[in-house]
Order: C-alpha cells, then sequence, then structure tokens
C-alpha cells in the first residue's frame, strides 16, 4: 500500500497576531512533492507542525494510519528532517557526529550504526571526507550531510526546508538527483520558494501564500493551461507602470539593459508582444497575482 501524508483543516495563528496557516488541506502520496510559496508563506510552519516540533491550534494531520499529532513518537521513528536553519558541530568530523545522532535516533547496535553510517555518507558522497571536520565543509557538503542525518533509521516521511538555498549549480543538482531517489518508495515533502527546484524535481505540487493553499496539482498539468495565454516583450523601464495598469503582467526580468515583461492574455495583446512558452515561473507567478498583485513581478 502506498504511504500519504494528509493535512486537514490546519491553522495557526502565532501570538503576535500573524495567522501563518488558514484551513490547510492537502494530500501528499509517495513521491516528490514541492510545496511552493513566497518567503512568509507559512511553509516552515506547516513543515514545523507535521515535523512534530508545534502543534496547530485546530485541524489534523496523519501518516500513514498515524495521527501525527497525538502519535509523535511513532511518527518520529518513521520521519526525517532537514530544516531551514541547520548547523553542524564545526570540530566534530562527519562520521563521528552522523554515529552520535544514530544512537540518538535509536540505532544502539554499533555494528548496525556502522553500517548505516556508511551507508549514508557514501549515498550523499560524503565517504571521502568523512574525516573531516564539519566546520571545514561547504554549504553544498552541509546540506548533503543534512540529509544524510535525515535519512537516518530508514524514514517514510522525508521533509526538507528550503534545502538549496544558496547553493551553487553543481551542488543544487546534486543535491535534487538524491532527492529524486528518494521520492521513488517514500513520501517527500520539498518546501522552497524556488520554482525551479519544483518545475525539475516534483511530480505533484501546491502554491501558499500567506497561510493558504492557493492550487494543487501536477506542474506539468498547471503550465498546460498557460499554453497560448503567456505574451513577451521589451519594454523601458518607466513604460513598465502604466503597462501594468492595463494588463496582467506575470513576471518582469532586466536583459541588456532592457525590461522584458510577460502578461497573461487569452488573446494577442499586440504592440509588439509575442508569444511565449509558459513556465512554472508564470504559473506561480501568475497564482500569487491572482490573489496579491504585486507579488506578479
Amino acid at each position: 500500500m502506498s504511504l500519504a501524508l494528509r493535512i486537514s483543516g490546519v491553522s495557526k495563528t502565532y501570538p503576535n497576531g500573524v495567522r501563518a496557516l488558514d484551513q490547510v488541506d492537502l494530500t501528499v502520496p509517495t513521491g516528490l512533492f514541492g510545496l511552493l510559496g513566497p518567503n512568509g508563506a507559512g511553509k516552515s510552519t506547516l513543515m514545523r507542525t507535521v515535523a512534530t516540533l508545534q502543534e496547530p491550534d485546530e485541524g489534523s494531520v496523519s501518516f500513514d494510519g498515524l495521527d501525527v499529532l497525538r502519535q509523535k513518537d511513532e511518527v518520529r521513528r518513521r520521519l526525517g528532517y532537514l530544516p531551514q536553519d541547520f548547523d553542524v558541530y564545526p570540530r566534530v568530523s562527519a562520521a563521528a557526529l552522523l554515529d552520535h545522532l544514530a544512537v540518538l535516533k535509536g540505532i544502539t547496535s554499533r555494528g548496525q550504526r556502522r553500517d548505516a553510517v556508511e551507508m549514508l555518507l557514501r549515498k550523499t558522497n560524503l565517504w571521502e571526507v568523512r574525516k573531516r571536520r564539519l566546520g571545514t565543509f561547504s554549504g553544498g557538503m552541509k546540506r548533503r550531510f543534512g540529509i544524510a542525518q535525515a535519512l537516518l533509521g530508514d524514514p517514510k516521511l522525508v521533509i526538507v526546508d528550503e534545502p538549496t538555498a544558496g547553493l551553487d549549480p553543481e551542488e543544487r543538482r546534486r543535491f535534487l538527483n538524491l532527492l529524486a531517489a528518494l521520492g521513488e518508495t517514500i513520501v517527500v515533502v520539498l518546501s522552497t520558494h524556488i520554482v525551479d527546484d519544483v518545475a525539475d524535481l516534483c511530480q505533484r505540487m501546491a502554491v501558499l501564500s500567506k497561510g493558504r493553499v492557493l492550487r494543487t496539482g501536477r506542474p506539468r498539468d498547471a503550465i498546460r493551461e498557460l499554453e497560448g495565454r503567456v505574451w513577451g516583450t521589451e519594454v523601458a523601464q518607466d513604460e513598465l507602470p502604466g503597462l501594468a495598469d492595463r494588463m496582467n503582467v506575470v513576471s518582469t526580468t532586466l536583459s541588456g539593459g532592457r525590461t522584458v515583461v510577460h502578461v497573461l492574455s487569452d488573446e494577442d495583446p499586440g504592440g509588439g508582444f509575442e508569444p511565449v512558452e509558459p513556465s512554472l515561473e508564470h504559473v506561480y507567478f501568475a497564482t500569487l497575482g491572482a490573489v496579491e498583485p504585486s507579488m506578479a513581478t
């Protein structure tokens, strides 16, 4: 039977009055699931809730037949979590710290720990540097060590929060390939504001903004909905405000000192606009712009 994470009616308001989550409903099947949204959308709050680190004000969360909010110990035995802010002990080697974390995870047999540590360090391409102090690792190496610790105990649910932020292109690709391999048999939730991570990797996704789910589905289906509806042209910077007043602008970028603007229109808007192949970035900004126009640029 395939695994599934189910989130129903989850809301959370912090003491300062910020409503971080507002009646969130999601079903996350086996595979890679992208939770996409801008900073402050509520992604980390939702991930901490699923990871049993905080309680919602209302709603329910279940995974593999377990009540996540009431059966925390059982859930944690099936869970691997890489938070957005993951730090390490700089003077400890990768192998030593992973061995220590394996003990905390409940792997008490020295032989089992040795085998698990070696397997994970090899899987994350860190075996050759296992004796180096973690303080000497690059940002990408630390993130790969983070996923190694998240995989201790053979989890069935893995949550990674903003895992590729700050990584160079080579490290990002290596990290995404690792996540792709994991997603073949377990539930992997990738929480990010980087559209390309979801476009490159995830079979299903949700867009979250201001604590609310704006859309769910398959990235390729969402892109297909925009075929023949995205148009682009170059404009001078001072033309942009007037254009935004007349058209549904979904993105603007700079190219050679000129502003390239993409708009959403069911018909040819004229004025030098040409058809543009739609992308998940267009879907993302069009979705956000439908509820918050200033976010669509």
